[in-house]
């Protein structure tokens, strides 16, 4: 195993990823397209999810493919980023044929960053335009950090922001995983900003300081945001033919991804989701050990993801967090 050429989701060919966001109200939008429709699922571990078109993504329902995926900000506002990605969609000949007429097919998931200090006193919501927006940037190459879906994202004592990753299996199969981190509980773990994601670093892509040398496992963490004010969301994907049954095993395999470099995660208070995406360019050989391995890979990839959203944000004027860099940077 080993990172992808750009260590981004978008290794996984025929998939991209475009971002939009306004900083002046520190929010954004993450869409992930694929050149053609792709297979999808989804699992949800947190408690306070907000989503869209997620109940079609169960392996017995009807439409087992879509167009997009979206991450946005902007709480249930936020949901209507993905309207404007369909709008997009449309407009390009894209969707579910019925009759005459063409549907895209695009499941969203939002994250909570309306109490970051940016201006959220817009007269009509922003988010349709920003998804649009975010479906025109699409392309193999994106930003990460304070970008995005993850443009005002929060943990517990930084900055978030939006993190990706990608490893190739020795099968050839290829790995990625997107993310938006905005969530409750700690990504670092000790004095020097050590990361909790530490033992899957690969090639120094979050600053290769290892594992903390010290934790108290008796601690009991509070939480410092309230109900609602939390949630990490994130895709993982594959260029394997998986089913969506299969696809929605990769998805709940991931958040063991999420467990390993966010503590706590998965609590009351954070709507952490992950979605799966499998485009089918590659056939497995081996239909028992293959999932196994690509469930394995999506958790590597997802925990080493959300390290990289929080090393990669950068500070901006009147920011309530300081950023990873900001705090521990210069040693």
């Amino acid at each position: 195993m080993r990172p992808g050429d750009r260590n981004l989701i978008t290794d996984v060919a025929g998939l991209r990823v475009g971002n939009a966001e306004d900083h002046d109200m520190r929010t954004g939008v993450t869409v992930l397209v694929g050149d053609q429709p792709f297979t999808a699922a989804v699992h949800v571990m947190g408690g306070a999810p907000g989503t869209r078109e997620t109940d079609l993504l169960a392996p017995d329902k009807l439409v087992q493919e879509v167009d997009a995926l979206v991450l946005a900000g902007g709480s249930a506002f936020g949901l209507d980023a993905a309207s404007g990605v369909a709008d997009g969609l449309r407009a390009q000949g894209r969707g579910f044929a019925v009759g005459g007429q063409r549907v895209p097919i695009v499941p969203g998931a939002i994250l909570f960053d309306l109490l970051n200090g940016g201006d959220k006193g817009w007269a009509e919501n922003p988010y349709k335009r920003l998804g649009r927006a975010a479906l025109a940037a699409a392309g193999a190459a994106f930003a990460l950090g304070t970008a995005g879906a993850g443009a005002g994202a929060m943990v517990h004592d930084l900055k978030g922001g939006l993190g990706s990753a990608s490893v190739v299996l020795e099968s050839g199969i290829t790995v990625g995983a997107l993310v938006a981190v905005n969530a409750l509980g700690r990504v670092t773990a000790g004095g020097r900003g050590e990361f909790w994601a530490a033992p899957w670093e690969m090639g120094g892509e979050f600053g290769a300081l290892g594992v903390a040398r010290a934790h108290d496992p008796t601690a009991e963490p509070m939480p410092t945001k309230r109900a609602g004010e939390a949630t990490t969301i994130a895709i993982v994907a594959t260029d394997a033919a998986l089913s969506q049954a299969q696809a929605q095993r990769m998805a709940t395999a991931a958040h063991d991804g999420m467990a390993r470099a966010i503590v706590p995660s998965h609590t009351p208070f954070d709507g952490d989701l992950v979605f799966a995406a499998a485009t089918g360019a590659r056939v497995l050989e081996d239909p028992m050990t293959e999932p196994f391995l690509i469930g394995h890979a999506a958790a590597v990839c997802l925990a080493r993801a959300i390290a990289r959203g929080v090393y990669l944000a950068t500070p901006r004027p009147g920011d309530l967090m300081p950023t990873w860099a900001t705090r521990f940077g210069d040693g």
